[in-house]
């Protein structure tokens, strides 16, 4: 049907608005691209459906990536946080990451408009139910009210919408989200164009009102006093913090729980979807961690202006009833009143080795797929697949070649390599482990590694790009002063030392070595380089971990040269895996399965980690 009131062509069109579709058509429309936007419905535009916050562990380092690209969410949740945190800041540097509450329905409210600001960016709400296919080229699709759209290039970004069906004890209902329509159209177009289809599962948890908890007897978690942003163009984040709280499940709790499993759709047999291995359910995590005597409920507020709060870590499908009684046994949740039930949902995707690491698919030239329909979970790997498809799609569009994100460079490159290589056997969730070169791929140093492709995109601008590039500029200045300098001594370094404790110490080494040492810290030595004063806090803490860590980088940068001299490396076929000492045991039984021809091929088997491929590389090679 011809829309003589609509235009009927774009350059692309992206189908779906949650964190894969609100990022891919916020690159496409900026990357200059005419770019429709369909969604089911306006008001969910860019919607946390889970938990209330963005970042965390490996999340938070893609967050910043994918802000150092061009990209919305790391400016969005800075302008609608409510608590930000560094966390791990106990550990090493390789492992802090940045989390943030957010004010769930003004993170939502952000995201619409900022899309609604893109001159090249139309939007329009109706459901896609069929693709135009031509030989083996996508040049258009058909929404569900009949209208035909014509283009090259669609970025399907369906989230759990395909065939959904979610389930509370014995109650199952198609829905994409608990009270939303489920979309089974597509599902059926590409079990026609003959995609391998599977079924995955996902749930989340009551929301409950915050009236009905009991505070004063919780354990309070406040944000850190000067809160760090996401956004490499935030200046600084001034929004008014608020806590989080923190109670326990107890054996009570458990009990409970455990009597009432047969109405779990997940004991009963009625899911027979595999869900997130590293995000249990509560009954889930009764039954497989047994030996635990409490599990953590971490209670998040959904904003400023709401009483609902998120109950985190109680994920559930329980009948609401259950759900209700277990919930009561918790301290602090004795009279705890549910305004929504956990669920649990069921939803198709697409075996993600059917894609190119462009996010192409490899059956239909111009079509992409991004987010869960790709198998993953959680709107920080959402935002990267949008942003990573729109990019490619940006330059199959100007006929330039694709913009390949390698796994030394960034977590989004661990995260589609693992996708398009190792595929999904459960919804796939980053983790800094995935990382085989983490130390190098920090949530601080993402401008550094990947701002020069936003910029020469034309999504990063050239003021921002260029501070950036004064920023390093300064830091290394200063950084080969401090390796240099010779320690000299004074009155007030004395004074210093002593107050470290530091006794007889031997003047005459570099500044590098004497900052080295864990009880100094970066500002004890503006004593000694005054000039350090004038770096921000960030920086101060960028320059710190440099030179700490300088022997660590060093020897990282030398073992991915290592590993590259041994990737083709042979494995004997009847190589004893189990002989591997530190193996992990579901690496030790993939590997028997698969029995890999070498190390390059083992490292693409899903559930064999980076760890486990140096163990088998230092067997092979330095036990000969």
């Amino acid at each position: 049907m011809s829309t003589p009131f609509y235009p009927d062509r774009f350059d692309c069109i992206v189908v779906g608005a949650g964190h894969a579709g609100t990022e891919a058509a916020y690159i496409s429309a900026n990357g200059g691209l005419r770019t429709l936007l369909i969604t089911m419905n306006l008001d969910t535009i860019g919607q946390m459906s889970c938990n209330p916050a963005i970042g965390g562990i490996a999340k938070g380092h893609m967050v910043r990536e994918v802000d150092a690209l061009g990209g919305l969410m790391g400016k969005a949740i800075d302008a609608t946080g409510i608590q930000f945190k560094m966390l791990n800041t106990s550990k090493g540097p390789s492992v802090w990451a940045p989390r943030a509450q957010a004010e769930k329905k003004q993170y939502q409210l952000h995201i619409k408009h900022q899309l609604e600001k893109i001159q090249n960016l139309s939007i329009r709400q109706d459901t896609v139910e069929d693709l135009v296919v031509e030989g083996n080229q996508i040049v258009g699709l058909i929404t569900g009210r009949g209208f035909e759209f014509k283009t090259n290039h669609v970025i399907l970004t369906t989230g759990t919408f395909l065939s959904s069906v979610i389930h509370i004890g014995t109650y199952q209902k198609e829905s994409g989200r608990i009270g939303e329509p489920t979309t089974k159209g597509l599902s059926a177009t590409l079990a026609r164009f003959q995609f391998r289809l599977g079924r995955l599962k996902t749930g989340t948890p009551a929301r409950v009102h915050k009236n009905s908890i009991n505070i004063p007897i919780l354990e309070e978690q406040h944000g850190d006093e000067s809160p760090k942003p996401f956004s490499y163009s935030t200046k600084k984040i001034e929004r008014r913090q608020i806590p989080c709280y923190i109670t326990y499940t107890n054996e009570k709790t458990h009990a409970y729980i455990r009597e009432n499993l047969e109405f779990s759709p997940m004991y009963s047999g009625q899911i027979k979807s595999i869900g997130p291995r590293y995000c249990p359910s509560i009954e889930d995590k009764v039954v497989r961690f047994a030996e635990r005597e409490r599990h953590q409920i971490f209670i998040e507020p959904e904003g400023y202006d709401t009483n609902e709060m998120y109950l985190n870590g109680v994920s559930t499908s329980l009948p609401e009833e259950v759900q209700w009684k277990f919930l009561r046994t918790v301290r602090g949740l004795e009279e705890v009143e549910l305004m929504r039930p956990g669920y649990a949902i069921e939803y198709d995707f697409v075996d993600p080795t059917e894609l190119f690491p462009t996010l192409e698919t490899k059956k239909i030239k111009g079509l992409f797929h991004a987010g869960q329909i790709n198998g993953t979970t959680g709107y920080e790997e959402a935002a990267a697949q949008g942003l990573v498809a729109a990019y490619n799609v940006i330059q199959s569009f100007k006929k330039e070649g694709p913009i390949l994100f390698p796994r030394s460079e960034s977590y989004i490159g661990v995260l589609v390599d693992d996708l398009v290589h190792k595929g999904v056997e459960d919804p796939y969730r980053m983790f800094t482990s995935r990382a085989e070169y983490r130390l190098l791929l920090r949530q601080d140093n993402a401008d550094q590694r990947l701002m020069k492709y936003g910029f020469e995109m034309g999504l990063v601008k050239e003021e921002t790009f260029e501070a950036m590039k004064a920023r390093y500029e300064r830091i290394n200045i200063l950084k080969n002063q401090i390796l240099t300098l010779p320690m000299k001594p004074s009155i007030e370094l004395t004074k210093l030392l002593e107050t470290r404790g530091i006794l007889n110490y031997k003047f005459g080494h570099t500044v590098a070595s004497f900052l080295k040492r864990p009880e100094i810290k970066i500002q004890d030595c503006e004593i000694l380089l005054p000039e350090l004063k004038d770096l921000s806090e960030e920086d101060q803490a960028v320059l710190e971990m440099e030179i700490k860590y300088e022997g660590y980088l060093k020897r990282e940068l030398e073992t991915i040269e290592y590993r590259k001299k041994f990737l083709t490396l042979p494995i004997p076929e009847d190589f004893n895996y189990g002989s591997v000492k530190g193996l992990k045991t579901e690496a030790v039984l993939k590997l028997e399965k698969h029995r890999p021809m070498n190390l390059e091929k083992a490292a693409h088997i899903s559930g064999v980690d980076p760890s486990d491929v140096d163990l088998l590389l230092y067997h092979l090679v330095e036990k000969k």
